[in-house]
């Protein structure tokens, strides 16, 4: 073997998630450690990188209703995003890499990401790189193949050396407040569910053994399920529960009220009829009904505390064409199905002001308010992208 091989061995149980936030290290790094990874975290926050290296394990604190669990994440580290030959080193020489950085992280993410395939190559040889994509975005794996294709030489093999795995998260993480942060910077709390649906057409390597991974075939399904049903119903409850209880705090506050219970319901059954017309053969009636009840009884999880800020809030995201609230109306346009509980729930999300703790609102929705304030059909329009006349 000669020298540069040796000194980029690849290691197999090691796991490159970018981003340290909520999904990377309540779920991603939970599984993957937990099933014998080693985990290197990618960050911008230089806090949490010094202290993620400090004590090399963080604290899970799973909250429901019936008991309140502790699980110890170890076998941890983080390079910093801005170091960019350690980042190189650790993409060239990972058995399997994550994305958890959100849609506005993927600029600064992906330039490296792409120089540090190549490096793979050079290196290393014809040795597969997959990507586990854990971000809340439709054909997110079509979004990244694009973006990298542009910044890797023409002749580079990406089909042969690049996996892009699109999943659907389902796991619900609340904001962490001011004084959970203080009281330890690294806990993170999040709900029991540990389901991770995976695209089994996204690897180019073999389908590594990760606890309550689920390889599914037709994963388009499954991401649109994640955004038509639990986005979508989750949103709903937030944007009604808003319009009718300005002044509620907590998800189980305004979810206490039947009368929001049951237009959330009836929202995410109306949006289930959709995704059968949409996918006949891959879900049924009984089985997405279960579904809707699972998440309702999740969604009113007390001892989580999410937040209806944290739900509602990202507005030109969340109302976005390809997201919760306008993709399931489009596709109800297209295949002439009733769509007028998703409406009403968008008309709510248009006058939805929750605040933080600090009684703030998310920065990118000031923007929005402006806006809005020029009605329902410009935001229709020039935000949801939905050509409907009101």
């Amino acid at each position: 073997m000669n020298p540069i091989n040796v000194r980029y061995q690849m290691y197999n149980r090691k796991i490159i998630i970018f981003g340290a936030g909520r999904i990377g290290r309540s779920f991603i790094g939970q599984l993957f450690s937990r099933s014998g990874y080693d985990i290197v975290f990618i960050d911008i926050n230089p806090q949490l990188i010094d202290a993620l290296n400090r004590i090399r394990k963080y604290k899970v604190v799973v909250k429901s209703d019936l008991k309140e669990e502790v699980l110890s994440i170890e076998t941890v580290r983080a390079v910093s995003l801005a170091d960019r030959d350690k980042v190189i080193y650790e993409i060239a020489t990972g058995g399997i890499a994550a994305l958890s950085v959100g849609q506005q992280g993927m600029p600064a993410t992906l330039p490296l990401i792409a120089e540090a395939l190549q490096k793979r190559k050079d290196e290393m040889g014809m040795v597969p790189l997959d990507f586990i994509i854990c971000e809340n975005m439709r054909n997110a794996d079509q979004y990244i193949s694009t973006e990298l294709r542009k910044l890797l030489p023409e002749n580079y093999p990406f089909d042969q050396l690049v996996g892009l795995v699109e999943t659907s998260i389902g796991k619900m993480v609340p904001i962490m407040t001011q004084r959970d942060m203080e009281e330890d910077p690294l806990q993170i709390f999040a709900e029991p569910y540990n389901t991770l649906i995976v695209s089994k057409d996204g690897f180019r390597n073999p389908i590594p053994v990760v606890m309550n991974m689920e390889p599914k075939e037709n994963m388009k399904a499954w991401v649109d399920r994640k955004l038509f049903i639990h986005n979508l119903g989750h949103s709903t409850a937030a944007y009604l529960g808003f319009q009718k209880h300005p002044e509620a705090v907590k998800m189980h506050e305004v979810l206490s009220d039947p009368e929001i219970l049951e237009s959330t319901r009836k929202t995410m059954l109306q949006s289930a009829e959709i995704l059968m017309r949409l996918y006949p053969d891959e879900f049924t009636v009984n089985h997405l009904t279960l579904h809707i009840d699972d998440l309702l009884s999740r969604f009113r999880n007390k001892a989580l505390g999410d937040t209806v800020f944290r739900v509602g809030c990202d507005l030109y995201r969340k109302l976005g064409p390809e997201d919760r609230l306008a993709a399931p109306i489009s596709v109800a346009l297209k295949l002439n199905r009733p769509y007028d509980m998703i409406m009403k729930a968008l008309k709510a999300a248009v006058v939805f002001r929750a605040k933080d703790e600090n009684g703030q609102y998310f920065p990118a929705d000031e923007e929005f308010f402006r806006k809005a304030d020029s009605g329902i059909e410009y935001v229709l329009r020039e935000i949801c992208k939905l050509e409907i006349a009101l």
